[in-house]
């Protein structure tokens, strides 16, 4: 298995940096695809090759894939801002231009990511599965005269989704689609040290509910999940949903990283005081097509009080999956790697 080579895109970013530490650890010959412009420190040290190519041109990817066993996809325009072409590009065009070389090299095994946010991430007591309708579209208020970013993302994720099964089919081809629920963990994990940097500055009072379930994901915990999916090698098409074995109250996820920061954890507002305040920061980034996202915005509100569960039964059943890390220990060393790297 150590002369198996697996081509990896995205692993200069947070979580498919993990997956090639991870696939490297596992004694496998890992190429990462790059671009001449791409920032390598998430993956210095690691006994991997660089592969240059860009997801948008399909013939620079045949070309890096040259030699390759199988394809582990990461890559995406992860973000809750931006054109919607842009997450159109980079989510499905590049997806599909990844799996078009795919074809045109011979390689049939493939898992690509997704999202849990493709079955919706509006308030729900519905514990979602992987047989549960795609809804990736949350319905903001006055999100038709101004549409939400987040959605962007939310949307493309889903017919990234649909096209790339849709493909794998057609062609015949093997595909695991990954699907985690909320990552935190060293190099990344965007809304927990944002959270941590407000308290840090002081914040006495912080947007939160104590009723809402929140599921999370350490990042180690993620990457070997892609690596039992890799050595599983499942024919036709399976999507996987990642996640801890319980889902948490989200007021304890963030109690959890403030006591380990030693920091004194906010007092929760109530949504109806920030709400109307997120909507009005909006508003005028959205007029003016702004490049960077406000403050605040409608979704990273909706997010901290609504609820969110999945189950992840089929990971645990057919993969052998389940978090190895307690959340306490994940949360621990994820905060360690804030403070040695000045995050907080």
């Amino acid at each position: 298995m150590s002369n198996h080579k697996v081509f990896i895109t995205g692993a200069t970013g947070f979580i498919g940096s993990s997956v090639a530490e991870a696939f490297c650890q596992a004694g496998l010959q890992v190429g990462c695809l790059v671009r001449k412009d791409s920032n390598l420190r998430n993956i210095a040290g690691l006994p991997a090759e660089l592969k240059y190519g860009d997801l948008t041109r399909q013939e620079t990817l045949a070309a890096a894939l040259e030699g390759f066993d199988s394809v582990v996809h990461v890559a995406a325009f992860a973000n809750n801002w931006g054109d919607y072409s842009k997450f159109m590009e980079s989510n499905v065009g590049g997806t599909l231009n990844l799996l078009g070389a795919c074809l045109e090299k011979g390689i049939k095994d493939i898992i690509i990511t997704s999202s849990t946010s493709v079955y919706g991430e509006e308030d729900s007591k519905t514990v979602k599965n992987e047989q549960s309708p795609l809804n990736s579209h949350y319905p903001y208020f006055a999100d038709r005269f101004f549409p939400a970013r987040i959605n962007f993302y939310r949307d493309t994720k889903a017919l990234e989704k649909q096209k790339a099964i849709e493909f794998a089919e057609i062609h015949g081809l093997n595909l695991t689609v990954i699907e985690p629920v909320w990552v935190y963990g060293e190099r990344g994990g965007v809304p927990f040290y944002m959270y941590l940097q407000a308290v840090k500055a002081g914040a006495a009072f912080f947007p939160g509910s104590k009723r809402n379930k929140f599921h999370v994901v350490y990042s180690r915990d993620l990457a070997r999940a892609y690596l039992l999916a890799h050595y599983k090698k499942l024919p036709g098409v399976n999507c996987f949903i990642i996640g801890n074995s319980q889902t948490e109250y989200m007021d304890r996820v963030f109690g959890l990283f403030c006591q380990e920061a030693g920091f004194k954890k906010p007092k929760n507002i109530p949504k109806y005081m920030v709400y109307p305040l997120a909507l009005l920061l909006e508003m005028p980034a959205l007029l003016f097509n702004s490049k960077k996202p406000p403050l605040l915005t409608r979704d990273a509100v909706n997010m901290l009080y609504d609820n969110n569960e999945y189950s992840v039964a089929k990971a645990e059943t057919v993969l052998g999956f389940k978090n190895e890390y307690s959340l306490e220990e994940g949360i621990k060393r994820t905060v360690q790697w804030y403070k040695e790297h000045h995050f907080i």
